[in-house]
């Protein structure tokens, strides 16, 4: 078969909403485009066993970027570790050895790369493995084209593009190298500027957005940041009523009757990098759509009643969409609506459908935007065995250098045990994130060690572009410039995490 666009991808694929790339394929081919999949190439001649596409390759790594998923946060290759039995096969900057590969084989083949690996490294950015500042991810690939963030409007606008043999220049939610800057961008600080100074470093972080045309000089040239494309809720209702099998990896069994509810993150946690990614705007799916979905999922031969999840990045994010203004922080906004209804009606609603047993929530919700009336409804009737959080520290400092110091944590346990339930929450930690010391890490560990299921804690890692990520390379605040202390060494690290793990439980 002679295919239009061939995606090539780090993770194994499977038709389901929660794969990236199939929503992609699903809307490609209900435009009358032929799609083909290579998954997890281990060589490059891998890339040729579909032959060369009629329109352009689609390179990513995957959901997740693949220097993450195969170190440690100690970047110890994960499948060294017997503990923590890893199998992938995905190589280092996957979408750079994929591009390479394709480039040699199909050298006048156009190139589009998207996915979080290039979003996240699509300015200069700071590589944690690397130690060192690295150029755009546009310049190592050889790529024509990067699509940032969700892609489904980008992908269909480069398709009818490259079938019509126009130009990608103007194309909403992509970045291209350009020889020339027009006046309608914001120009960061260029790549001399900030290998030379930390401080113009802060400032290029502090610009970053996904709303606005950026731009950044490299050498003698410039890579171009085309503002995102405004997706609606519409949209995504089209997007995730399309025909998907649902058939997935073992490994995914207990996702496979997830449903998605929105996009979206407004809670600005500075080591997350979401906001980049989805975009720190919440865009939910209509009520009539998630109930039509759930509908569906009683027609499936092995659906046995269950909805393995319901939710989003966090599942009380849910109509939480701005309605009324566009401020810089809708989770600071005095018009944001908190009191969880309109999720709370959904919830409702959805336990009335015909064949549905139970519906879970298993993606976590925010403590801090959690109504009473919200919480009782989930924990009552939506959790199955436990309720997760993550508060990530209990220093008050360290919290606001993670943009966490919202909520009251021991209010939330209290509301919670008071519904005795018999349900139990699940917490997650950090240590090691910028502005922790050993002290911090001992208060971390004083504060947990009689909580129950406080197992996962997690040392801070580093990704391209977020707010903590520039903290811990310029050793400084980027808002205010103010110096911050940084556990630099493996032994910093390590000996942070013994203090913590050592107490929880009483253990």
């Amino acid at each position: 078969m002679d295919y239009d666009i061939i995606f090539v991808t780090g993770e194994v694929f499977f038709d389901h909403p929660l794969c990236g790339v199939a929503i992609l394929k699903r809307i490609l081919e209900k435009n009358g485009y032929k799609v083909g999949i290579i998954d997890m190439p281990r060589r490059s001649d891998d890339v040729k066993k579909l032959g060369k596409p009629k329109l352009f390759f689609g390179v990513s790594s995957g959901s997740i970027d693949s220097m993450v998923r195969n170190y440690t946060p100690l970047k110890k290759l994960r499948k060294s570790d017997k503990n923590l039995n890893y199998n992938e096969s995905v190589p280092d900057r996957a979408v750079t050895v994929y591009s390479n590969w394709i480039k040699y084989n199909f050298k006048d083949s156009i190139i589009v790369i998207g996915g979080t690996e290039a979003t996240l490294r699509r300015f200069v950015h700071y590589d944690y493995w690397d130690n060192k500042l690295r150029k755009p991810i546009l310049f190592d690939s050889r790529a024509d084209i990067l699509v940032y963030g969700s892609a489904e409007k980008q992908i269909l606008e480069i398709a009818e593009r490259i079938k019509n043999k126009k130009d990608l220049k103007n194309i909403f939610g992509t970045c291209i190298i350009s020889k020339e800057l027009s006046k309608d961008f914001i120009e960061l600080p260029s790549y001399d500027d900030v290998v030379n100074s930390k401080e113009k470093f802060c400032d290029m972080q502090n610009l970053f957005s996904n709303d606005k045309n950026l731009a950044q000089k490299i050498d003698n040239r410039y890579v171009l940041q085309y503002k995102n494309p405004v997706y609606t809720s519409k949209d995504l209702d089209d997007y995730y009523e399309l025909p998907f099998t649902r058939e997935v990896p073992k490994e995914l069994r207990g996702f496979q009757f997830s449903v998605v509810t929105h996009r979206g993150c407004i809670g600005e946690c500075n080591f997350c990098s979401l906001s980049l990614t989805q975009g720190n705007r919440i865009i939910s799916r209509s009520e009539k759509s998630i109930l039509k979905e759930i509908k569906n999922l009683t027609k499936f031969k092995y659906f046995k009643g269950n909805v393995d999840d319901l939710g989003g990045p966090s599942a009380n994010m849910y109509g939480m969409d701005c309605t009324k203004c566009r401020t810089n922080s809708c989770i600071n906004c005095n018009n944001l609506d908190r009191t969880n209804k309109r999720l709370i009606n959904l919830l409702r609603k959805a336990r009335e459908i015909k064949g549905i047993k139970k519906i879970c929530i298993k993606s976590g919700i925010r403590y801090d935007l959690a109504s009473p009336e919200y919480l009782m409804e989930v924990v009552l009737n939506h959790v199955y065995d436990n309720l997760k959080i993550a508060p990530e520290h209990v220093n008050k400092d360290v919290l606001r250098l993670m943009n966490k110091d919202k909520g009251n944590l021991k209010k939330f346990i209290s509301d919670f045990n008071s519904l005795k339930s018999g349900k139990k929450l699940s917490f997650y930690f950090m240590t090691a994130h910028p502005g922790s010391g050993v002290k911090e890490a001992e208060e971390l560990a004083e504060a947990i060690k009689n909580l129950k299921n406080a197992e996962a804690v997690q040392v801070f890692t580093p990704t391209p572009m977020t707010v903590s990520t520039c903290m811990y390379y310029t050793g400084m605040d980027p808002k205010t410039k103010k110096k911050v202390k940084i556990p630099y060494t493996y032994l910093e690290k390590k000996v942070q995490k013994r203090f913590v793990l050592k107490n929880i439980n009483g253990k």
